[in-house]
């Protein structure tokens, strides 16, 4: 089994080393990642640039760009053949809820769903200290999972790990995504030493939304969460009520020309 390893905090990251340890008790292991940090780069591929990549390893390499594009160029370029999984991960902080929409980890594996190869996102709550000890056991129990019976078509796991070392892990709860409750002034607006101004995004987080069954509820319990995640964003329940404005949409008003006398 071929293992491609990646995360969106950089190839220097704990995270990813930990990981690569244990899925080497899976298969054979390729790690492409970042050469530096690109948290919260989202699904974004390079294109106004050349990248580069540069081996630290017989099966270790660093890309100068996204999460998205080392998924890519290893498995156009780097590995001898498709793998058979994709591993993002273990990323510093959790990515619940929204925050799959901006993770460079989420996306990593979401291109490898795209690529038609089964993919995983992992993350790890935690402040300064990180227990990747306890993402690393159960990520070598969840790919012997999924190697077994598949995943469903265009589906990719996204899971979020409480901040707790192995033993204290209360169970498993397959969950949905949470929805976040942000401030609603989420641009801090400051000046620098010279007078310019600057912005920093980021709004203060209030709460969440009481939901049941969702992965912010799992973590929080004490529970390891894991999430589908379905790469077809189509709201079908909302089909109905739009096809109702094709006519409205699609009516083209005729405008009568005046007629010109010779």
């Amino acid at each position: 089994m071929l293992i491609l390893v990646t995360n969106d905090d950089g190839i220097q990251s704990p995270g990813i080393k930990t990981l690569a340890k244990a899925m080497k008790r899976v298969g054979d292991v390729y790690v492409v990642a970042p050469d530096r940090e690109r948290t919260a780069s989202g699904h974004s591929l390079t294109l106004h640039k050349p990248l580069r990549i540069e081996a630290l390893g017989r099966r270790e390499f660093s890309v100068s760009g996204t999460p998205t594009d080392c998924v890519n160029l290893a498995v156009n370029e780097i590995l001898p053949r498709r793998p058979d999984l994709v591993v993002s991960g273990i990323n510093r902080g959790g990515n619940l809820g929204d925050d799959v929409t901006y993770s460079g980890t989420v996306s990593a594996a979401m291109e490898g769903t795209l690529l038609g190869i089964a993919s995983i996102a992992l993350s790890q709550l935690g402040e300064a200290h990180f227990h990747f000890e306890t993402s690393a056991r159960f990520s070598v129990r969840l790919v012997r999972q999924v190697c077994r019976f598949g995943l469903p078509p265009d589906t990719l796991l996204n899971v979020n790990v409480p901040d707790l070392p192995p033993l204290a892990i209360k169970g498993i709860r397959v969950t949905c995504l949470g929805r976040r409750i942000f401030d609603s002034n989420n641009v801090i607006k400051k000046q620098d030493p010279r007078g310019k101004t600057y912005y920093w995004i980021g709004g203060n987080r209030i709460a969440w939304e009481e939901r049941k069954d969702t992965d912010q509820e799992a973590v929080e319990n004490g529970m390891i969460s894991v999430t589908p995640v379905h790469l077809d964003l189509t709201n079908y329940t909302a089909l109905a009520v739009l096809r109702d404005w094709e006519k409205r949409l699609t009516l083209v008003r005729r405008r009568t020309r005046p007629v010109r006398r010779p």
